[in-house]
Protein backbone atom coordinates (compact mmCIF):
# COMPACT_ATOMS: atom_id res chain seq x y z
CA UNK A 1 0.00 0.00 0.00
CA UNK A 2 1.24 3.43 -0.81
CA UNK A 3 2.32 5.45 1.79
CA UNK A 4 -0.01 8.88 2.52
CA UNK A 5 1.12 11.48 5.15
CA UNK A 6 -1.06 12.46 7.63
CA UNK A 7 -0.36 16.13 7.82
CA UNK A 8 -3.63 17.07 5.81
CA UNK A 9 -6.12 14.49 7.70
CA UNK A 10 -9.08 16.58 8.77
CA UNK A 11 -8.12 19.15 6.20
CA UNK A 12 -10.78 21.19 4.05
CA UNK A 13 -10.42 22.02 0.67
CA UNK A 14 -13.39 24.75 -0.51
CA UNK A 15 -10.63 26.99 -1.91
CA UNK A 16 -7.33 26.53 -3.97
CA UNK A 17 -6.09 29.70 -1.81
CA UNK A 18 -6.16 27.79 1.25
CA UNK A 19 -3.28 25.13 0.22
CA UNK A 20 -0.10 26.06 -0.05
CA UNK A 21 2.59 25.15 -2.88
CA UNK A 22 3.67 22.36 -1.19
CA UNK A 23 0.89 20.98 -0.06
CA UNK A 24 -0.90 21.44 -3.83
CA UNK A 25 2.40 19.30 -5.07
CA UNK A 26 1.87 16.54 -2.07
CA UNK A 27 -2.10 16.17 -4.01
CA UNK A 28 -0.55 15.89 -7.38
CA UNK A 29 2.05 13.71 -6.47
CA UNK A 30 -0.51 11.38 -5.14
CA UNK A 31 -2.86 12.04 -8.04
CA UNK A 32 -0.20 10.96 -10.48
CA UNK A 33 0.46 7.95 -8.34
CA UNK A 34 -3.05 6.64 -8.30
CA UNK A 35 -3.84 6.74 -11.68
CA UNK A 36 -0.78 4.92 -12.54
CA UNK A 37 -2.48 2.11 -10.12
CA UNK A 38 -5.49 2.47 -11.60
CA UNK A 39 -4.51 2.07 -15.10
CA UNK A 40 -2.42 -0.88 -13.69
CA UNK A 41 -5.55 -2.27 -12.04
CA UNK A 42 -3.76 -2.67 -8.62
CA UNK A 43 -5.67 -2.22 -5.66
CA UNK A 44 -5.49 0.98 -3.79
CA UNK A 45 -7.86 0.81 -0.94
CA UNK A 46 -6.35 3.63 1.12
CA UNK A 47 -9.82 4.46 2.24
CA UNK A 48 -11.54 1.36 3.43
CA UNK A 49 -14.93 1.50 4.79
CA UNK A 50 -15.23 5.47 4.66
CA UNK A 51 -18.44 7.73 3.53
CA UNK A 52 -18.20 10.22 1.45
CA UNK A 53 -21.62 12.18 1.65
CA UNK A 54 -22.35 13.86 -1.54
CA UNK A 55 -24.63 17.12 -1.55
CA UNK A 56 -25.80 18.36 -4.70
CA UNK A 57 -28.08 21.52 -4.92
CA UNK A 58 -26.48 22.06 -8.79
CA UNK A 59 -26.21 18.61 -11.30
CA UNK A 60 -23.16 17.11 -12.66
CA UNK A 61 -21.84 14.33 -14.59
CA UNK A 62 -18.04 14.66 -13.74
CA UNK A 63 -18.30 16.09 -10.50
CA UNK A 64 -20.76 13.17 -9.34
CA UNK A 65 -19.58 9.79 -11.26
CA UNK A 66 -15.89 11.32 -10.41
CA UNK A 67 -16.61 11.30 -6.35
CA UNK A 68 -18.52 8.31 -6.70
CA UNK A 69 -16.13 6.31 -8.67
CA UNK A 70 -13.24 7.60 -6.59
CA UNK A 71 -14.14 6.67 -3.37
CA UNK A 72 -15.06 3.32 -4.35
CA UNK A 73 -12.01 2.61 -6.07
CA UNK A 74 -10.49 3.64 -2.66
CA UNK A 75 -12.50 0.83 -0.63
CA UNK A 76 -15.42 3.71 0.57
CA UNK A 77 -18.94 4.47 -0.26
CA UNK A 78 -20.64 7.58 -1.43
CA UNK A 79 -24.06 8.84 -0.96
CA UNK A 80 -25.48 10.99 -3.37
CA UNK A 81 -27.52 13.69 -2.04
CA UNK A 82 -29.49 15.95 -4.13
CA UNK A 83 -30.89 19.41 -2.26
CA UNK A 84 -34.72 17.56 -1.81
CA UNK A 85 -33.19 14.56 -0.46
CA UNK A 86 -31.86 16.93 2.63
CA UNK A 87 -33.92 18.87 5.65
CA UNK A 88 -31.45 21.56 3.99
CA UNK A 89 -33.96 22.07 1.26
CA UNK A 90 -36.44 22.99 4.23
CA UNK A 91 -34.54 25.29 6.16
CA UNK A 92 -32.55 23.61 8.56
CA UNK A 93 -29.60 25.39 8.95
CA UNK A 94 -26.07 24.95 7.36
CA UNK A 95 -24.59 24.55 11.37
CA UNK A 96 -26.90 21.82 12.02
CA UNK A 97 -26.50 20.02 8.75
CA UNK A 98 -22.88 19.66 9.47
CA UNK A 99 -22.93 18.62 13.23
CA UNK A 100 -25.29 15.73 12.08
CA UNK A 101 -23.59 14.92 8.98
CA UNK A 102 -20.23 14.76 10.63
CA UNK A 103 -21.84 11.71 12.81
CA UNK A 104 -22.48 9.80 9.93
CA UNK A 105 -19.90 10.70 7.34
CA UNK A 106 -16.31 10.62 7.11
CA UNK A 107 -16.48 13.47 4.83
CA UNK A 108 -18.83 15.96 2.36
CA UNK A 109 -18.51 17.16 -1.00
CA UNK A 110 -20.92 20.10 -1.73
CA UNK A 111 -21.64 21.37 -4.90
CA UNK A 112 -23.59 24.50 -4.61
CA UNK A 113 -24.34 28.37 -5.28
CA UNK A 114 -22.71 30.38 -2.52
CA UNK A 115 -19.23 29.94 -1.47
CA UNK A 116 -20.44 31.63 2.14
CA UNK A 117 -22.55 27.77 2.57
CA UNK A 118 -19.27 25.72 1.96
CA UNK A 119 -17.33 27.52 3.98
CA UNK A 120 -19.95 27.34 6.86
CA UNK A 121 -20.63 23.67 6.49
CA UNK A 122 -16.83 23.20 6.72
CA UNK A 123 -16.39 25.47 9.88
CA UNK A 124 -19.19 23.68 11.57
CA UNK A 125 -18.39 20.39 10.18
CA UNK A 126 -15.77 17.77 12.20
CA UNK A 127 -14.70 16.21 8.98
CA UNK A 128 -13.35 17.07 5.58
CA UNK A 129 -15.18 19.26 3.64
CA UNK A 130 -14.31 19.55 -0.09
CA UNK A 131 -15.78 21.78 -2.58
CA UNK A 132 -17.47 20.51 -5.56
CA UNK A 133 -18.25 23.97 -7.10
CA UNK A 134 -20.02 27.47 -5.75
CA UNK A 135 -20.65 30.43 -8.14
CA UNK A 136 -17.51 31.94 -7.24
CA UNK A 137 -14.61 28.57 -6.83
CA UNK A 138 -14.24 25.73 -8.45
CA UNK A 139 -11.38 24.12 -6.82
CA UNK A 140 -11.64 20.62 -7.83
CA UNK A 141 -11.47 21.47 -11.44
CA UNK A 142 -8.26 23.18 -11.01
CA UNK A 143 -6.49 20.58 -9.53
CA UNK A 144 -7.14 18.12 -12.42
CA UNK A 145 -6.19 21.00 -14.91
CA UNK A 146 -2.78 21.47 -13.43
CA UNK A 147 -2.09 17.79 -13.42
CA UNK A 148 -3.14 17.66 -16.75
CA UNK A 149 -0.31 20.83 -17.65
CA UNK A 150 2.50 19.24 -15.80
CA UNK A 151 1.65 15.72 -17.23
CA UNK A 152 1.61 17.02 -20.91
CA UNK A 153 4.98 19.48 -20.22
CA UNK A 154 6.53 17.81 -17.68
CA UNK A 155 6.64 20.76 -15.33
CA UNK A 156 4.93 23.48 -14.21
CA UNK A 157 7.12 26.47 -13.82
CA UNK A 158 7.26 28.63 -17.00
CA UNK A 159 4.00 27.34 -18.43
CA UNK A 160 1.77 30.18 -19.85
CA UNK A 161 -1.78 29.99 -19.60
CA UNK A 162 -4.12 31.86 -21.45
CA UNK A 163 -7.73 31.92 -19.98
CA UNK A 164 -10.24 33.21 -22.85
CA UNK A 165 -14.15 34.05 -22.18
CA UNK A 166 -16.13 34.62 -18.81
CA UNK A 167 -13.87 35.61 -15.66
CA UNK A 168 -16.16 33.18 -14.00
CA UNK A 169 -15.65 30.86 -10.72
CA UNK A 170 -13.55 28.33 -13.40
CA UNK A 171 -11.19 31.25 -14.43
CA UNK A 172 -10.41 32.29 -10.61
CA UNK A 173 -9.95 29.36 -8.90
CA UNK A 174 -7.32 28.11 -12.05
CA UNK A 175 -5.70 31.57 -11.53
CA UNK A 176 -4.69 31.32 -8.27
CA UNK A 177 -3.37 27.33 -9.25
CA UNK A 178 -1.38 28.18 -11.81
CA UNK A 179 0.74 31.02 -10.15
CA UNK A 180 0.92 29.33 -6.78
CA UNK A 181 2.49 26.98 -8.86
CA UNK A 182 5.11 28.94 -10.81
CA UNK A 183 3.01 29.38 -14.07
CA UNK A 184 2.27 32.77 -15.45
CA UNK A 185 -0.89 33.36 -16.44
CA UNK A 186 -3.38 35.77 -19.08
CA UNK A 187 -7.14 36.31 -18.98
CA UNK A 188 -8.80 37.35 -21.75
CA UNK A 189 -12.40 38.49 -21.59
CA UNK A 190 -14.63 41.49 -22.23
CA UNK A 191 -15.59 44.22 -20.46
CA UNK A 192 -17.75 43.61 -17.31
CA UNK A 193 -16.69 39.75 -17.66
CA UNK A 194 -13.00 40.26 -15.70
CA UNK A 195 -12.30 38.00 -13.15
CA UNK A 196 -13.24 39.11 -9.26
CA UNK A 197 -10.28 41.94 -8.25
CA UNK A 198 -9.77 40.21 -5.02
CA UNK A 199 -8.86 36.94 -6.92
CA UNK A 200 -6.29 38.47 -9.06
CA UNK A 201 -4.68 40.54 -6.04
CA UNK A 202 -3.87 37.39 -4.50
CA UNK A 203 -3.19 35.57 -7.49
CA UNK A 204 -0.30 37.87 -8.04
CA UNK A 205 0.98 37.73 -5.04
CA UNK A 206 2.32 34.46 -5.76
CA UNK A 207 2.96 35.27 -10.01
CA UNK A 208 2.19 37.08 -12.97
CA UNK A 209 -1.21 37.88 -13.85
CA UNK A 210 -2.52 39.90 -16.92
CA UNK A 211 -5.80 40.66 -18.05
CA UNK A 212 -6.52 42.30 -21.31
CA UNK A 213 -9.73 42.01 -23.76
CA UNK A 214 -7.84 41.13 -26.81
CA UNK A 215 -8.27 37.32 -27.17
CA UNK A 216 -5.55 36.92 -30.28
CA UNK A 217 -2.67 38.56 -27.89
CA UNK A 218 -3.55 36.21 -24.84
CA UNK A 219 -3.19 33.58 -27.39
CA UNK A 220 0.34 34.26 -28.97
CA UNK A 221 2.87 32.22 -27.78
CA UNK A 222 0.83 30.38 -24.80
CA UNK A 223 1.52 27.47 -23.83
CA UNK A 224 -2.22 26.37 -22.75
CA UNK A 225 -5.24 27.83 -24.17
CA UNK A 226 -8.73 27.39 -21.62
CA UNK A 227 -12.04 28.48 -21.71
CA UNK A 228 -15.71 27.63 -20.05
CA UNK A 229 -19.17 28.09 -21.22
CA UNK A 230 -20.07 31.39 -21.79
CA UNK A 231 -23.98 30.81 -19.64
CA UNK A 232 -23.78 28.40 -16.57
CA UNK A 233 -26.39 27.07 -14.47
CA UNK A 234 -28.34 29.76 -12.83
CA UNK A 235 -27.61 32.39 -16.18
CA UNK A 236 -29.87 30.77 -18.54
CA UNK A 237 -32.18 34.19 -18.91
CA UNK A 238 -28.79 35.96 -19.93
CA UNK A 239 -27.77 33.79 -22.70
CA UNK A 240 -28.50 36.23 -25.29
CA UNK A 241 -26.85 38.75 -23.98
CA UNK A 242 -23.89 36.81 -22.90
CA UNK A 243 -23.57 34.85 -26.64
CA UNK A 244 -23.45 38.77 -28.13
CA UNK A 245 -21.23 40.36 -25.42
CA UNK A 246 -18.47 37.36 -25.52
CA UNK A 247 -18.57 36.59 -29.31
CA UNK A 248 -14.76 36.42 -30.54
CA UNK A 249 -13.21 34.78 -27.71
CA UNK A 250 -13.90 31.54 -28.47
CA UNK A 251 -10.93 28.83 -29.49
CA UNK A 252 -11.20 27.69 -33.14
CA UNK A 253 -8.71 26.52 -35.55
CA UNK A 254 -7.15 29.82 -36.09
CA UNK A 255 -6.48 31.28 -32.61
CA UNK A 256 -5.10 27.71 -32.00
CA UNK A 257 -2.52 28.19 -34.60
CA UNK A 258 -1.40 32.01 -32.60
CA UNK A 259 -0.44 29.89 -29.50
CA UNK A 260 2.91 28.02 -29.03
CA UNK A 261 3.11 25.07 -31.69
CA UNK A 262 3.30 22.29 -28.64
CA UNK A 263 0.39 23.97 -26.83
CA UNK A 264 -2.34 22.27 -25.62
CA UNK A 265 -6.24 23.01 -25.43
CA UNK A 266 -8.18 22.22 -22.47
CA UNK A 267 -11.82 23.04 -21.32
CA UNK A 268 -13.53 21.98 -18.14
CA UNK A 269 -16.86 20.49 -20.31
CA UNK A 270 -19.80 20.12 -21.02
CA UNK A 271 -18.64 22.10 -24.42
CA UNK A 272 -20.72 24.47 -26.58
CA UNK A 273 -19.55 24.14 -30.18
CA UNK A 274 -19.77 27.05 -32.04
CA UNK A 275 -19.55 29.23 -28.89
CA UNK A 276 -16.76 29.27 -26.33
CA UNK A 277 -15.20 26.19 -28.82
CA UNK A 278 -15.36 24.68 -31.65
CA UNK A 279 -15.69 20.77 -32.40
CA UNK A 280 -12.85 20.59 -34.70
CA UNK A 281 -10.51 21.84 -31.77
CA UNK A 282 -11.72 19.79 -28.80
CA UNK A 283 -11.32 16.52 -30.75
CA UNK A 284 -7.92 18.30 -32.36
CA UNK A 285 -4.57 16.93 -31.96
CA UNK A 286 -3.67 19.53 -29.55
CA UNK A 287 -6.83 18.98 -26.79
CA UNK A 288 -5.79 17.70 -23.79
CA UNK A 289 -9.56 18.11 -22.40
CA UNK A 290 -10.52 14.06 -22.18
CA UNK A 291 -6.96 13.86 -20.35
CA UNK A 292 -8.40 16.32 -17.57
CA UNK A 293 -12.36 15.14 -17.73
CA UNK A 294 -10.59 12.05 -16.56
CA UNK A 295 -8.08 13.44 -13.92
CA UNK A 296 -11.07 14.44 -11.70
CA UNK A 297 -11.45 11.26 -10.91
CA UNK A 298 -7.62 11.06 -10.14
CA UNK A 299 -7.07 14.56 -8.31
CA UNK A 300 -9.92 14.42 -6.05
CA UNK A 301 -9.08 10.40 -5.12
CA UNK A 302 -5.77 12.46 -3.95
CA UNK A 303 -7.56 14.52 -1.88
CA UNK A 304 -9.82 11.81 -0.29
CA UNK A 305 -7.01 10.04 0.54
CA UNK A 306 -4.58 13.10 1.99
CA UNK A 307 -7.70 14.58 4.28
CA UNK A 308 -10.00 11.51 4.61
CA UNK A 309 -8.96 10.15 8.52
Amino acid sequence: MIPVADELKGRDFTRVADWSRDELLQALDLADELKRLQAAREPHTLLPGRTLGMIFQKPSTRTRVSFEVGIYQLGGIGLYLSAGDLQLGRGETVKDTARVLSRYLDAIMIRTFAQGDVEELAEHADIPVINGLTDSSHPCQALADVMTIRERFGRLEGVRVAYLGDGNNVCASLMVACTRLGMSFVAATPKGYEPPPEVVALAREDGEVELTSEPHAAAEGADVLYTDVWTSMGQEEERARRLTDLAGYGIDAELVSAAAPEAIVLHCLPAHYGEEISEDVVYGPQSAVWDEAENRLHAQKALMALTIR
